[in-house]
């Protein structure tokens, strides 16, 4: 009973400090792009909650933040299939809503949320019921072609359990899944290699990722090949194929690398409870730097805002492709301002969802012209970014 309540108190305290982040964001051109020129799923599923609730932010971002409580829940009844005890389980949770990744994904619109907690109902169903959780799987070639990397990893695991109809079920869909354009192959040999795996640090921090490397790793050679393993490990593995050619969209893969999250808990406390206390110590002091990194990822990430100051060009910020535009409408909204043509069209799309349309009377740029008044965004009096505003007269 006290661990539910304090698995409850969890979620409604990152659910809250999500919402409070909000009001910090502006909308990203991703996201516009979702949102006006898709017609994915996601698009759908977003406008649904734009159209439903008053025209804000938070109905923009309240979607994400449900797919990310939902993940939550079943991330947690995933682990316990692996980890007997509710205090693990309690810690494997707050580890998981301290992943950069995992904010990210609850708070931006992108794929990744949805990916999220798609491929961990897909795992849960079948860790509960069995083969029923198979039925699934083509309609996720429906919603998103790039689940590519779950529909190979269910090839291999119909090859390891020897069942053929698992395997021939998963060549259909990853066939499908490509002609559809699951996966991406181009451009010329080029190492991206080291860049993948920065942002895989960044997504896990430096200290988990290389843990996860470790247990696939591990049980590779262990052959403890389970599904969550064959799926994590897979997509891990086409993405690095993948980089030594071309630049890889790693948030494409990083949501199957979180079902790997239970398997390292119960490999870490493992290895740790199998020893005597006096060899515990390293273990502990790896534990507690993450984190301890994962603590201050967290804060960096809900008081971005004040690392302005450390930035000598505002644009090399990491929240700076998320803010500004916001801050912009409002400003013109004070000079009764409600279209502009902007020189950037990527403005111009965010602007849209603030109700500034793109029309040819006012001009919006970044470089001084005759007659142009000037706007400044600012954040705690630092100043971000200038725009110049030129009223045309025909």
């Amino acid at each position: 009973m006290r661990t539910t309540v304090l698995l409850f108190f969890l979620i409604i305290l990152h659910t809250g400090l999500l919402i409070a982040q909000i009001s910090g964001l502006s909308i990203g051109y991703n996201e516009a792009t979702i949102l006006y020129t898709d017609s994915s799923f996601l698009h759908h599923y977003i406008l649904f909650f734009v159209n439903q609730f008053p025209h804000s932010d938070l109905a923009l971002r309240l979607p994400m933040i449900a797919l990310h409580i939902a993940s939550f829940f079943l991330l947690y009844n995933i682990s316990r299939f692996y980890l007997a005890k509710e205090m693990d389980r309690l810690w494997l949770m707050l580890i998981y809503v301290l992943l950069p990744g995992v904010t990210s994904a609850a708070l931006v619109v992108d794929p990744a949320g949805l990916k999220i907690v798609l491929s961990s109902l897909f795992v849960f169903l079948f860790l509960r019921f069995g083969t029923y959780a198979y039925a699934l799987l083509p309609l996720y070639v429906w919603i998103d072609p790039t689940f590519f990397p779950l529909f190979v990893a269910v090839i291999f695991y119909g090859v390891i359990i020897k069942k053929h109809t698992v395997t021939l079920l998963g060549i259909v869909l990853s066939v499908i899944a490509y002609s559809r354009g699951g996966l991406h192959i181009g451009g010329f040999p080029h190492g991206h290699f080291l860049d993948a795996l920065g942002i895989y640090a960044a997504i896990f921090s430096p200290i988990i990722f290389l843990y996860l490397f470790y247990v696939m790793y591990r049980r590779f050679i262990t052959n403890e090949r389970d599904l969550l393993w064959l799926i994590g490990t897979v997509a891990f593995v086409i993405s690095l194929i993948l980089s030594f050619r071309q630049r890889v969209e790693i948030q494409s893969f990083a949501p199957f690398l979180m079902l790997i999250l239970p398997l390292a808990a119960q490999t870490f406390l493992h290895t740790y409870r199998i020893r005597l206390s006096m060899f515990r110590k390293r273990y502990q002091f790896l534990f507690y730097s993450a984190l301890l990194i994962l603590v201050l990822n967290t804060l960096a990430v809900f008081f971005n805002q004040h690392l302005y100051r450390f930035f000598k060009d505002p644009t090399h910020h990491f929240s700076y492709p998320m803010q500004v535009v916001k801050e912009l409408a409002q400003e013109l909204n004070k000079q009764k301002i409600t279209c502009v043509h902007a020189d950037d069209e990527r403005t111009q799309l965010r602007l849209r969802f603030y109700k500034i349309e793109e029309c040819r009377a006012i001009t919006l740029g970044e470089h001084p012209k005759k007659n142009a008044s000037k706007v400044t965004i600012r954040y705690n009096n630092i100043p971000i970014q200038s725009f110049y505003v030129t009223k045309l007269h025909n």
